[in-house]
């Protein structure tokens, strides 16, 4: 009995803090928790900072290994005389930190907090109950060993399946047939250089928040962000299996208990590419007292994989149906809300449920292409053409158009990293490409010339008064506007895009385009990965 408990202090899991249960309730309705860090012995402790060491070690010899593999070829380091004596200084290293990881399990044995730890997640793994769920929240640890609270095979979903959730692919322009072998030599070489380029750097540089040093440079800060939304707000943090396999790793605030008109709404919170719930824009709509569904990328924090778009949907999907069946959501009370590159799984969400009530884009652009060629040379233009096409392809536009609910846009009028131009220019962000395309598939004959040049003058305004000046310019009423829309869209069954107004005049169709383009897009006056106040957050404007 000793030994299996000391063997399961060796291979146990990293524990961060201890969280006590619910003691006292706030005046607006909170539970309080308090909790503590976990503080190990002084030999589990030096143990545990060397095999962290070893672990960053590892991974950047991982990283470089291409280059350190070049590096000992050409210096004449791999052949057989040389590996054997290096295949025996690994053995060696192996052996020293499986011994330093033996100590770190006596120290853990010894340390009467890890011990009831290690029996309350041994009973949850065995008996996934309620009780046991509940004892094991009161726990902060690696969330690799946390045991599976919801999986996509639980419920019959249509659009889930073990080769992953459905994606608009884009499709290729035809081409001649001269020269056909020498384009699909190219081709082959386009598709291979590609591959290596999005496999290596290129997702790194997508998704930094992915990189395991930065989430080890984070951690501290992720570890208080997570304690906040458990002992302030009686968090309850989940582990959702996608249909591909990863691990989901999920924060829910529920404030319904506490009543209140908002808190009957969820909204699911989409973070950008560096962002993750522990810290990123969750803390938004739960300061604004809604009900509340956090989720990290796969690959960032405790979720698993890597955060290619046919994983980022899968795991979309799979909080889509945690929300519903577990949770016990309508689609028709959860409200998505996404911030910068979390914009594609929002649009995504809302194409494939349509049900949902609404939509809220902070930050987010059109199309990943415009952003990804301001970044790299121009020579690059047609290879970083089609690794975008092939492998990132983050369509936002395209899937959102899909869409027949209401749709709310927060454009940063300082925004410096969606912008087409080396400064800040409110005129080349991408998120009035976004509005643009909206407004133009749902309003086509309000959006024609007249229409769309007095938007893309209201969009050049990067003050709030000048937003005003353009908009009393052409003395838009706002009554007259809601009553015209009305008149052709009061019944809900009309769908988009509407064929009203070809015969308006073309002052008409310029207020009516300026009066959707502000219910379509508020301003905020800041930079891009400035926190939106919850004053700033808003549910999108609907006709009826």
């Amino acid at each position: 009995m000793a030994a299996r408990l000391w063997l399961r202090c060796v291979f146990g899991p990293h524990l961060q803090r201890i969280h006590r249960r619910p003691d006292q309730i706030w005046p607006d309705g909170r539970l309080v928790r308090t909790g503590w860090n976990y503080q190990p012995g002084s030999l589990e402790k030096h143990t545990d900072s060397i095999l962290g060491w070893a672990s960053a070690m590892w991974y950047l010899s991982y990283c470089s290994s291409p280059l350190l593999v070049c590096y000992l070829y050409g210096k004449g380091y791999i052949c057989s005389s040389k590996l054997a004596p290096l295949s025996q200084y690994v053995a060696t290293t192996l052996l020293c930190l499986l011994g330093v990881a033996c100590l770190r399990g006596w120290g853990r044995w010894k340390n009467v907090q890890y011990l009831e730890f290690v029996s309350v997640l041994e009973e949850a793994k065995k008996n996934h109950s309620p009780d046991s769920k509940k004892k094991l929240r009161c726990y902060n640890f690696d969330f690799s060993h946390w045991p599976a609270d919801f999986s996509w095979t639980e419920v019959g979903n249509p659009k889930s399946s073990k080769a992953g959730v459905s994606l608009l692919k884009h499709q290729p322009r035809p081409r001649g047939a001269a020269d056909g072998a020498l384009r699909s030599v190219r081709a082959l070489l386009c598709h291979v250089v590609s591959y290596l380029i999005v496999h290596s750097f290129g997702r790194r540089m997508l998704y930094p928040g992915s990189v395991g040093l930065l989430q080890k440079a984070m951690r501290p800060m992720l570890e208080q962000g997570q304690a906040k939304l458990i002992e302030e707000f009686d968090g309850q943090r989940n582990k959702l299996v996608a249909c591909d396999g990863n691990e989901i790793d999920t924060m829910f605030v529920d404030r319904r208990r506490h009543g209140g008109s908002k808190a009957h709404t969820l909204v699911i919170c989409c973070e950008g590419n560096a962002g993750f719930y522990e810290v990123g824009c969750m803390n938004t709509p739960l300061e604004g007292g809604y009900s509340v569904l956090g989720w990290n990328h796969p690959g960032f924090g405790g979720s698993t994989g890597v955060p290619f778009p046919q994983n980022e949907a899968n795991a979309m999907d799979v909080v889509i149906q945690f929300a519903v069946h577990k949770l016990g959501f309508q689609l028709s009370d959860i409200v998505i809300y996404a911030w910068s590159i979390g914009g594609f799984t929002a649009s995504w969400a809302v194409m494939s449920y349509p049900e949902i009530k609404a939509v809220v884009l902070d930050a987010s652009f059109d199309d990943l292409l415009p952003l990804a060629l301001k970044v790299m040379p121009e020579s690059w233009r047609p290879l970083v053409h089609y690794t975008v096409r092939q492998y990132i392809n983050l369509n936002v536009s395209e899937q959102l158009l899909k869409y027949q609910g209401p749709v709310l846009l927060v454009r940063r009028t300082r925004d410096e990293i969606i912008t087409t131009t080396n400064h800040v220019d409110v005129a080349s962000n991408r998120g009035n490409d976004l509005l643009l395309n909206l407004l133009q598939f749902r309003y086509p004959q309000i959006m024609t010339l007249e229409g769309l040049d007095v938007v893309r003058q209201w969009l050049r305004a990067s003050t709030h008064g000048e937003e005003v000046s353009v908009y009393s310019g052409y003395q838009v009423d706002d009554d007259w506007c809601t009553s015209v829309l009305l008149s052709y869209g009061g019944d809900a069954d009309v769908k988009f895009p509407w064929n009203y107004g070809e015969r308006m005049t073309t002052r008409e169709k310029q207020q009516l385009a300026l009066f959707l383009a502000r219910k379509h897009m508020r301003n905020f006056e800041t930079t891009h990965c400035t926190p939106l106040p919850a004053s700033e957050f808003h549910l999108p404007w609907e006709l009826y």
